[in-house]
């Protein structure tokens, strides 16, 4: 195959879920569908985070950044597939394949720390209750959403200057619906060693280490529980992780499922529609997960309807007192 240069006339061409016209009209309605009602569960938890008093807490200053980290996250894949099954074509230019590898791998490093700032809120609000405020104020925790984003950057930029020393053939297919790093590096034609090597480290440092800090956090909260001699303090204090542990199961179970379903599935379709609930299921399902077992989510979205209601009830009269 003849290697090319990194122009902006090189692209790859991503093979997708399915070649078959019919199915491909199922998954766009199917994808545009998860798309947006991922996108509007999040700006929700977003907006009821943010405009009500009674959320202004550190757990829930997580769960904001946690619901803009899950839009983005999605929107780096599906809008892409959507235009491209609309359109009937695969290819991707090889500027769009790196952004959305570096936008991909921050958003997905994002998620593993802020669930990871998450355990860690519940484990000091159980084990170490009297100085959760003193411990958790406003300061240490935008402290460490601005480290997380900034250890996050880097490391994204770094793989993408690495990537920029390789070389593609022209039209390379990518067995996939996105440029995922790991799949990009197997189509490359020179060495790949250090690349390798780096996407270790990065997995290293953004995925283990923050689940074993989730891990750590709950098996300190577990022996907490355990001392406690009331069975319904303990519930309690149980309960405000319900949630999280949801999430935190649902991101890492399928995570996990797409890493050991790559090493078992032989084919490429396969190992794309695993990644699905990966990258598109699990952005979709946690706004869901915080509403319907959060109490003050949900009375926080009642009260944000109610007031948008009564604007949009309000300005029509407004008007006709105007017209009057």
């Amino acid at each position: 195959m003849h290697k090319t240069n990194h122009t902006g006339r090189s692209q790859f061409l991503l093979l997708g879920l399915s070649e078959d016209p019919k199915v491909q009209s199922i998954l766009f309605g199917l994808f545009l569908s998860m798309y947006l009602v991922t996108v509007l569960g999040n700006l929700l938890i977003i907006l009821a985070t943010t405009c009500d008093s009674h959320l202004h807490t550190p757990m829930y200053f997580f769960l904001c950044h946690l619901s803009f980290v899950d839009i983005g996250f999605i929107s780096t894949s599906v809008p892409k597939m959507l235009v491209n099954i609309q359109a009937q074509v695969k290819d991707i230019s090889y500027t769009e394949c790196l952004t959305q590898v570096y936008f991909f791998i921050i958003f997905a490093g994002m998620d593993n720390f802020l669930l990871t700032m998450m355990a860690y809120d519940r484990f000091v609000a159980i084990c170490h209750a009297l100085k959760y405020t003193l411990i958790m104020n406003p300061q240490f925790c935008g402290l460490l959403v601005l480290i997380s984003w900034l250890i996050i950057l880097c490391a994204s930029l770094t793989h993408i200057l690495l990537m920029m020393q390789l070389n593609f053939s022209s039209s390379t297919e990518i067995p996939h619906f996105f440029c995922e790093l790991a799949e990009v590096l197997k189509v490359a034609n020179s060495e790949t060693l250090i690349n390798n090597i780096f996407l270790y480290v990065a997995v290293v440092l953004m995925a283990v280490f923050p689940i074993c800090g989730i891990l750590f956090s709950y098996f300190q909260i577990l022996s907490s529980l355990m001392r406690m001699s009331s069975t319904v303090n303990r519930y309690k204090a149980f309960s405000t992780c319900l949630s999280h542990l949801c999430v935190v199961s649902l991101f890492y179970g399928t995570g996990l499922g797409v890493y050991f379903s790559s090493e078992v599935i032989q084919s490429s379709q396969g190992k794309s529609v695993a990644s699905v609930m990966y990258t598109v299921v699990t952005p979709m399902l946690n706004p869901f997960i915080y509403c319907l077992r959060n109490k003050d989510v949900m009375g926080a979205l009642e009260r944000l309807l109610s007031r948008t209601a009564c604007c949009l009830s309000w300005t029509p009269d407004f008007r006709t007192k105007r017209m009057l």
